[in-house]
């Protein structure tokens, strides 16, 4: 279809390469230790889990025009349907 697609982590570029080969994806993963792109994209914030509160990356996917404008944002991300529910966004673009 034409589309880029890259992963974006606080981890470190060593720890993304084991983690992209030992999974085999068929995309880039970019590290982003300083967290100057997260924060940008709203993706780094207060996380909740079992009652405690803590700073992590929630699960966001953004749809960028090659222009560079956010097209749709899926700020709930179901993984069992994640892929398909992109795909449609893009074949109705």
């Amino acid at each position: 279809m034409g589309v880029n697609i890259l992963g974006v982590s606080a981890d470190s570029v060593v720890k993304l390469h084991k983690f992209s080969s030992k999974h085999e994806f068929p995309f880039p993963l970019l590290s982003d230790k300083n967290k100057d792109m997260l924060k940008a994209y709203k993706v780094w914030g207060l996380k909740k889990f079992m009652g405690r509160e803590y700073m992590g990356i929630h699960r966001i996917t953004y749809i960028i025009s090659e222009d560079g404008n956010i097209e749709h944002a899926f700020e709930k991300v179901k993984t069992k349907s994640h892929a398909k529910d992109v795909l449609e966004i893009l074949k109705g673009q």
